[in-house]
């Protein structure tokens, strides 16, 4: 097994550990894809056919409005699942972006496969619905700190959920994931300790 499934069958055992035979048929529908710094990865307006797992490197997806505003709206770095989810589950048209912030790996399952597979074996269909549900909590907890929260709360928040972040991300990105101005990011920095 390579060492990206391995980081795979590690991810996928902390959402629901899988049967054997399941875990073999889920391993099976994964390539390794390897992109470049800032490589789009998937455009808004086109479906997202693929579900990634990342093994190596940082990425976002970030939305556009009409007038060029821009807004990080989530991170992904290993071990995590990546891609504009909402398009895949869907198989919509994309509003949103993805985006290589460094040099990554991923293993990556086209939709087709992953479908058949949640068609036929409950237990990858029960994993891949706990997964989403984890996800749509965090959504969810998010919406609440860049509603309620100010820009020093939110700040904190993030350092407390993922310390390292600070390392792994440029501080623009971070500065507008949080929705503060990067000055106010920089002068946070300074002021909190860490």
């Amino acid at each position: 097994m390579t060492q990206e499934l391995q980081q795979l069958k590690q991810l996928v055992t902390g959402i629901r550990a899988l049967p054997e035979e399941d875990w073999q048929a889920f391993a099976a529908v994964w390539t390794r894809h390897v992109a470049k710094r800032k490589e789009p990865l998937t455009m808004a307006g086109e479906v997202e056919h693929y579900l990634y797992f990342v093994a190596d490197g940082v990425q976002r997806v970030y939305y556009f409005d009409d007038q060029d505003r821009e807004a990080t709206l989530v991170f992904t770095y290993c071990p995590s699942f990546g891609g504009v989810l909402d398009s895949f589950m869907l198989q919509q048209p994309s509003r949103y972006y993805y985006e290589t912030l460094t040099p990554s790996v991923f293993l990556r399952a086209p939709f087709p496969e992953l479908q058949r597979l949640m068609q036929t074996r409950p237990a990858i269909e029960s994993m891949i619905r706990e997964g989403l549900s984890h996800s749509l909590s965090g959504l969810l907890a998010r919406l609440v700190e860049l509603q309620c929260y100010t820009s020093e709360e939110r700040f904190r928040k993030l350092l407390q959920r993922s310390p390292h972040i600070l390392q792994l991300v440029p501080h623009k990105y971070l500065a507008n994931y949080l929705g503060i101005d990067p000055t106010n990011f920089s002068k946070l920095l300074n002021k909190v300790r860490i």
